[in-house]
C-alpha cells in the first residue's frame, strides 16, 4: 500500500492518502505506514509527513493511537448538541433553552409582514441594523470603529470568519473544554486547533501565550458562559489577556458572546481599540430559540467587508422576514421582560442544584448559563453509565475536550426543566453513580 502513496509536499501527499481513502484502496481501521517510513519512501523530510498525517487527522480522515500507530477513520458518530434519539432515559446533557421560557413568536409575526425585498436591496434590514447598532456599539471599546454584518446563525458567522482569514492546516487558538460547535468548525475546514485551558475565570493568560508562541492565526473566546464550564472572564483576566494580544494585533480575535441578553454578569472584552483584526458574534438563539437563525457581527471594517463579499443579496443572505421579526421580538418589552425572567430562572435552577450536588459531597459551582458543569472525582464516562442505570442520559465532558488526553472527570448537566423533587433525585442519584464507580475502582487498584 506504501508504493501506492505519492506527493513532495504535506498538502501533496495528504490528497494522496485522501483519494486512496475515497476509492476504497484504504478502509477504516487500515494501519497507515509509521511517520518514519512514510518519509524514507517518498524522500521527504519527517516533519512534512507528520504534517500530511496532521492534516487528516483535522479533517477527520485519520485518528492516532499513539503507539497503535494512524489508522483511517471510521464513520464514528460525531457529538451534537440537543436531544439523544430513540432513548427512554431522561436526558439531561441536551444544552437546550427551556422551550416554554422561549417567547411566542405568533403576534409579532402578523407585524412584520411588508413589502417583498428584492435583488440588490441592503442585505441588513435598516430597523435592525439601528438596534444592533446599540446592543453590540456599547460593549466594545471606543475607537473600535465597528461594521456589522447579519449571518445565518454563530456557527456560519465562525465558518466565514476563519475562511475568510485562514487557509487550511492554520492553527487557531480554542478553549480547552471547548464548545462542540467550534471543534466541528475548526476541524471539518482542516485548521490545527490549539488548546487553551480554561479556568473559574475563563480563558487562561499562560494558556494563550502558549498559543500564540505556536503561531496561531485566530483565537475564539467565549467572555459570558463558557460551553460547558459555565466560566465567565473577570475584569482582571480580560485585561491580562488583552495585554497579551496587544504584541499580535493582526491575529483575529473572535469573541463568541452567545448567552448575552441572558447572562447576568457583566461583558470584558478581549478587543484592544489597537488590535487590527477582531469580530464580536451575538446569536439570538439561546434568548429567541435556536430556530431563529440569526446572529449580529460587529468587526473591524476589513474582516466586515470579506463578510459582506460572501453575503450575496437574495441567495446567501439572511431573510429579511427573519430579520424583521426578531427586531419586532427584541423591541417588545414584554418580549425583554421575559428574557431576563429567562435568565433569572436558569441561574436559580443551576444555583440550586449545585447546592444540592455541594450538600451531597459533590462541591460544585454553578457558573453562567444554560449547563451545570460537575466535577466529579471519578471518570466521567464510568459515572454517565452508573446514571444510565438509574434513568438519567447525561453528557460527559470528554465530548468538550481537544485532543487526547487524560478520561474527563466532568458532566455537563441540562437541569434547568427540573423542579426541586427531581433536581434531589438527580443529585442522590449522581452521588450514588460517583461512590458505585470508586468503590470498582478499588478492586482494580489493589490487583494493580
Amino acid at each position: 500500500m506504501i508504493t501506492d502513496i505519492e506527493g513532495r509536499s504535506a498538502a501533496e501527499i495528504a490528497d494522496s492518502l485522501r483519494t486512496l481513502i475515497e476509492r476504497g484502496a484504504l478502509r477504516p481501521g487500515d494501519a497507515l505506514p509509521s511517520v518514519r517510513a512514510l518519509a524514507e519512501h517518498l524522500g521527504v523530510n519527517r516533519n512534512t509527513a507528520v504534517s500530511a498525517y496532521r492534516q487528516l487527522t483535522n479533517a477527520g480522515a485519520v485518528v492516532t493511537r499513539g503507539r497503535g500507530g494512524t489508522l483511517v477513520a471510521g464513520a464514528a458518530a460525531v457529538a451534537q448538541e440537543g436531544f439523544a434519539a430513540g432513548t427512554a432515559l431522561r436526558d439531561i446533557g441536551t444544552g437546550n433553552p427551556d422551550p416554554s421560557r422561549i417567547p411566542d413568536p405568533s403576534n409579532a409575526l402578523a407585524r412584520v409582514a411588508g413589502r417583498p425585498v428584492l435583488y440588490g436591496e441592503p442585505v441588513i434590514d435598516p430597523d435592525l441594523a439601528a438596534w444592533a447598532e446599540a446592543w453590540m456599539g456599547g460593549d466594545l471599546p471606543a475607537g473600535c470603529d465597528p461594521r456589522l454584518t447579519v449571518t445565518s446563525g454563530a456557527a456560519d458567522a465562525m465558518e466565514r470568519l476563519l475562511a475568510q482569514a485562514l487557509t487550511r492546516d492554520d492553527a487557531v487558538a480554542l478553549e480547552d473544554p471547548c464548545f462542540l460547535t467550534s471543534i466541528h468548525t475548526v476541524r471539518i475546514a482542516g485548521y490545527r486547533p490549539v488548546p487553551v485551558p480554561v479556568d473559574e475565570e475563563g480563558m487562561t493568560v499562560a494558556g494563550l501565550r502558549a498559543a500564540l508562541e505556536q503561531g496561531v492565526r485566530a483565537v475564539i473566546c467565549t467572555p459570558r458562559a463558557q460551553n460547558p464550564t459555565g466560566a465567565s472572564l473577570t475584569a482582571r483576566r480580560a485585561a491580562d489577556l488583552r495585554a497579551v494580544l496587544r504584541e499580535h494585533p493582526y491575529v483575529l480575535v473572535i469573541e463568541d458572546d452567545h448567552y448575552s441578553l441572558l447572562s447576568r454578569l457583566p461583558y470584558h472584552s478581549l478587543i484592544d481599540p489597537d488590535h487590527r483584526r477582531w469580530a464580536l458574534v451575538r446569536s439570538v438563539s439561546k434568548f429567541l430559540g435556536p430556530d431563529m437563525c440569526l446572529a449580529v457581527t460587529a468587526s473591524d471594517p476589513e474582516t466586515a467587508h470579506r463578510l459582506a463579499m460572501r453575503l450575496t443579496p437574495g441567495t446567501t443572505w439572511v431573510s429579511h422576514l427573519l430579520q424583521r421579526l426578531v427586531h419586532a421580538l427584541a423591541t417588545d418589552p414584554d418580549v425583554s421582560a421575559r428574557i431576563r425572567a429567562a435568565g433569572e430562572h436558569y441561574a436559580a435552577r443551576n444555583e440550586r442544584f449545585a447546592g444540592m450536588l455541594t450538600a451531597g459531597g459533590i462541591p460544585t459551582r454553578p457558573g453562567d448559563g444554560l449547563n451545570v458543569w460537575v466535577p466529579l472525582g471519578a471518570p466521567a464516562r464510568a459515572v454517565s453509565e452508573q446514571l444510565m442505570r438509574r434513568g438519567w442520559l447525561a453528557r460527559p465532558g470528554d465530548e468538550f475536550a481537544l485532543g487526547e488526553r487524560a478520561p474527563s472527570e466532568r458532566l455537563r448537566l441540562t437541569v434547568h426543566e427540573l423542579d426541586d423533587a427531581d433536581l434531589q433525585k438527580l443529585s442522590d442519584d449522581l452521588v450514588a453513580s460517583v461512590s458505585a464507580v470508586r468503590a470498582n475502582a478499588e478492586p482494580a487498584r489493589a490487583a494493580g
